[in-house]
């Protein structure tokens, strides 16, 4: 029946107690010791727990595991985990043989008395597979959504059993990502960042990783960085200006380039933009990568390596709406500006009130937090359909209906919107979907509608099905006979 069922916390934290093998220490600091409580209640806790501890006050934290800037962050939960594990072999040489090995950490901010404090932590594992082995890490964060502190320590207990049991007695990535809420579900805890690496997860791309968290559920956008590494949101945003490009790029052209150098200009000249403090976000909604209800996990990698070859922070969403997107954004950054980067034909879709008949407030609630005191929008021109003539936001207010001139004369004497006035108008034509047809069919001359570094990565990975060299070669010979 094991094999059908999900096992509870207990059942979980009972069969790694009573595995010969498993062994190793814990250490919590800010919500209690709720995940090695679970090993105790269940009996037979000294089969897998050499050491619990929580270093509590500062000045033992930092005495134990050395000064941080700030003591709910992933730099302390790796001090923990350097810390920890490594005095395992030290003090148990004749367990070496025969145990794997384990540090469990985690740095946590549980709700205040008050209650006006975001609930969050950050939890590692350092683990072997097999004895005498290099360890493996699994990292994640999470930000706890119950109202009573109580409660909160409870789920967080529940998650650490739940990581504890994924990564010693499961092999596939997405199973043990899927496993962390066993017993809880995404409304009490989020799990916003996962990272898994080491020897026995070489194989691992952790910006899959991130596109299956928002995917399933876990949580509503993740991050990484050009270098592909997994980033948690709310650190790399923390009061910094933020500049928001969203597209399919499949692929990147000069357009989504020159929309993104340009808007930058526009943004770098706001007199409350801290230039040392603007990050450029590519964002990519599930929406743009499953147009279909299916996400083709290979296209996405696709985008993901481009744009990062492009030096781009990617930030996957679930935020359809652009409201939404502003709004969770706000609350990291702190007051800080905002800005968003969209094409003409883009704010035509904000401004259709169909958009919004399912909300109470309907347009006006949804610009209320689109149109926040921090964020602007930055507006990229068009050809207009069938024409050579620009469409810009000059022009916007008379293809307006009346009811909603006003509105848009509001935002405008504002400085909420503004035209993306030093558009390149002669790369206007290019169309990625086109691009996407040629490269391919693998026709000549697409390379001059993509950035060199874009072209690059296409031809050397054959990203977007590029016919490789022989495949080409083929096609050839099959047009000439």
């Amino acid at each position: 029946m094991e094999e059908f069922r999900k096992l509870t916390t207990q059942e979980k934290a009972l069969r790694i107690n009573l595995s010969k093998s498993i062994y190793g220490s814990f250490a919590e600091i800010g919500a209690g010791q709720e995940v090695a409580a679970n090993f105790f209640k269940v009996g037979g806790a000294s089969g897998t727990v050499a050491k619990t501890m929580s270093a509590y006050d500062m000045k033992f934290s930092d005495a134990i595991y050395g000064v941080c800037d700030r003591y709910v962050c992933e730099d302390r939960l790796f001090r923990m985990l350097d810390h920890e594990y490594v005095l395992l072999p030290e003090r148990l040489p004749h367990r070496i043989e025969n145990t794997r090995f384990f540090a469990y950490a985690d740095t946590v901010e549980i709700l205040n008395y008050e209650r006006t404090n975001q609930g969050h932590g950050w939890i590692g594992l350092r683990f072997q597979l097999t004895p005498k082995s290099e360890p493996n890490d699994c990292v994640i964060h999470v930000k706890m959504h119950d109202t009573d502190q109580l409660q909160q320590q409870l789920a967080l207990g529940i998650v650490g059993v739940n990581l504890l049991y994924a990564c010693n007695f499961m092999s596939d990535p997405e199973d043990i990502l899927m496993s962390l809420l066993d017993g809880l579900t995404a409304r009490r805890i989020e799990i916003d960042m996962f990272r898994l690496s080491g020897p026995d997860f070489k194989h691992v791309d952790n910006r899959l990783m991130a596109l299956k968290m928002v995917k399933n559920g876990l949580t509503k956008a993740a991050m990484f960085g050009p270098d592909g590494n997994v980033m948690q949101p709310s650190d790399e945003l923390y009061k910094k200006n933020v500049l928001v490009l969203r597209g399919r790029f499949r692929p990147p052209t000069h357009v989504n380039v020159d929309m993104l150098l340009t808007s930058r200009r526009h943004f770098k000249q706001e007199k409350d933009v801290d230039r040392s403090k603007i990050v450029l976000l590519s964002e990519l909604t599930l929406n743009d990568l499953s147009p279909d209800g299916k996400i083709d996990e290979k296209d996405f990698l696709h985008r993901a390596d481009i744009l990062c070859s492009l030096g781009q922070n990617v930030l996957i969403s679930n935020y359809f709406e652009y409201y939404r997107l502003v709004d969770y954004l706000s609350k990291i950054t702190k007051g800080k500006k905002i800005g968003i980067i969209m094409g003409i034909y883009a704010l035509q879709k904000v401004f259709d009130e169909k958009t919004y008949e399912n909300t109470r407030g309907g347009i006006l609630e949804c610009f209320a937090s689109l149109f926040g005191s921090n964020v602007k929008l930055y507006i990229y021109p068009a050809l207009r359909k069938d024409s050579e003539e620009l469409f810009t936001l000059k022009d916007f207010e008379t293809e307006l209906p009346a009811n909603l001139k006003y509105l848009f004369r509001y935002l405008m004497d504002n400085n909420k919107l503004e035209d993306v006035s030093d558009a390149d108008s002669r790369k206007l034509h290019i169309i990625s979907d086109n691009v996407l047809a040629m490269i391919r069919k693998g026709e000549n001359g697409w390379e001059k509608f993509v950035p060199h570094k874009v072209e690059e990565a296409i031809k050397e990975y054959n990203l977007f099905d590029y016919p490789s060299p022989d495949e080409n070669e083929v096609q050839s010979v099959s047009v000439a006979s």
